[in-house]
């Protein structure tokens, strides 16, 4: 792992770097994407560069990272970049990228750093720098392999079965290989990525969830139109894809990736989402039930209004097939109108959830910000709470609690 020279220079240099890492990452996209422009064609969402979630998120990977090299010198976190590395896969990034990316990353650290990046410190870096790399294109590598994918050639064309409108800004699109060949290798809670090409002529690549049982002949993707809201702007892809797609047209999809899959324990398990989140949990609770599971189940999701609750009708089925299943729902708005549902927020304190219970969380980050201290406050352990994050990682729980 780490030398124990570059640790004794990483260690002292962490606060001044760390600190400086949101200036860091400003500038390397910058320069690299003024240098590369083709870069944006496909591999880097704009949305997430105009945000600033993109460059924020590069920096919290590269300090969690440091950190835990420092903290256990013996033990390659592969586990903090295992997310890192499906998002990866699901993009097609290859391992000639992270050499484009070290000389921009490591330009930019040195203009903004100046005189303090000694030539100790440069190697010091370049070391956390090329282990981070190392360990996400070996994962990369093997994900690869499972999927049967040439990372060159990672995209599949894709027929649009059928355009089912869910709700008033929710859409799914069913999907079967253009080829009629047969479909990839899936798990219940992985993602596509869906490659887009915009009117101005540039590709853009988003991610959305599979939502219905893996083992069908057809593949699900459910998509929320995203409006824009103060100064951010509407979904760029997501819009695309409500205005222009119908059934009989043609969309580009990765194989499908993603760590926060479903297992088959026989624990209680606890299925936990708000508003759009619930898609990769329908594909979850689908597969339960075509696989004749028994283990308990909790359904648990948060919504604006019951005509906002996406897949609300395959829920219900999947509910209604499965033999030890509870379900809760709550709605902000007109939930007098669904019969046992409650009012307001997803509030947990009087539920009596199993604390032995596995769950999947999925939602905006403030809402699983705000259920995964209720669940650590009903006892449930952190390690046995898993999240799934539409866009870049902000939040690096893998910390115990």
């Amino acid at each position: 792992m780490l030398s124990p020279e570059s640790a004794a220079v990483v260690r002292a240099t962490l606060p001044a770097v760390g600190g400086a890492l949101d200036e860091i990452t400003t500038r390397f996209y910058a320069t690299m994407f003024g240098e590369r422009p083709e870069l944006l064609d496909g591999l880097f969402n704009r949305g997430n560069q105009a945000s600033g979630e993109q460059r924020r998120a590069l920096a919290g990977s590269i300090a969690a990272f440091a950190q835990a090299l420092l903290a256990d010198r013996d033990t390659r976190p592969d586990a903090l970049l295992a997310r890192i590395a499906h998002k990866h896969a699901a993009l097609g990034v290859t391992e000639d990228q992270y050499t484009i990316v070290h000389k921009y990353l490591f330009r930019a650290i040195a203009d903004v750093l100046g005189e303090a990046v000694t030539p100790e410190v440069a190697a010091a870096w370049d070391e956390v720098y090329w282990l981070m790399a190392g360990a996400l294109i070996a994962q990369e590598a093997r994900l690869y392999q499972q999927a049967q994918v040439d990372p060159h050639k990672p995209w599949r064309q894709w027929t649009v079965v059928e355009s089912r409108e869910e709700t008033a800004d929710v859409t799914s699109f069913l999907l079967r290989p253009t080829d009629d060949g047969p479909l990839p290798p899936a798990r219940a809670g992985q993602y596509v990525s869906v490659r887009a090409l915009m009117p101005d002529g540039v590709r853009q690549t988003r991610q959305y969830s599979l939502s219905n049982a893996p083992g069908d002949r057809i593949r699900r993707i459910t998509v929320k139109q995203v409006a824009g809201v103060a100064e951010a702007p509407e979904g760029e892809v997501s819009n695309h894809l409500h205005r222009t797609v119908r059934a009989g047209d043609e969309l580009t999809l990765s194989a499908p990736f993603g760590d926060v899959v479903l297992d088959d324990a026989d624990t209680p398990l606890l299925l936990v989402s708000a508003g759009i989140g619930c898609t990769p949990m329908v594909a979850m609770l689908e597969h339960l039930a075509a696989t004749g599971a028994t283990r308990p189940v909790w359904v648990l999701h948060a919504d604006r209004s019951p005509a906002e609750h996406a897949l609300r009708a395959d829920t219900d089925r999947a509910l209604r097939e499965l033999p030890a299943v509870r379900a809760q729902f709550w709605y902000e708005q007109d939930a007098a109108r669904e019969p046992g549902s409650r009012p307001g927020l997803m509030d947990l304190t009087d539920l009596d959830l199993p604390a032995d219970a596995d769950v999947y969380l999925c939602g905006s980050l403030p809402f699983m910000r705000a259920v995964r201290t209720q669940l650590l406050k009903a006892g449930i352990s952190a390690r046995h709470i898993r999240y799934e994050v539409f866009g870049p990682d902000l939040w690096l729980a893998h910390v115990e609690d």
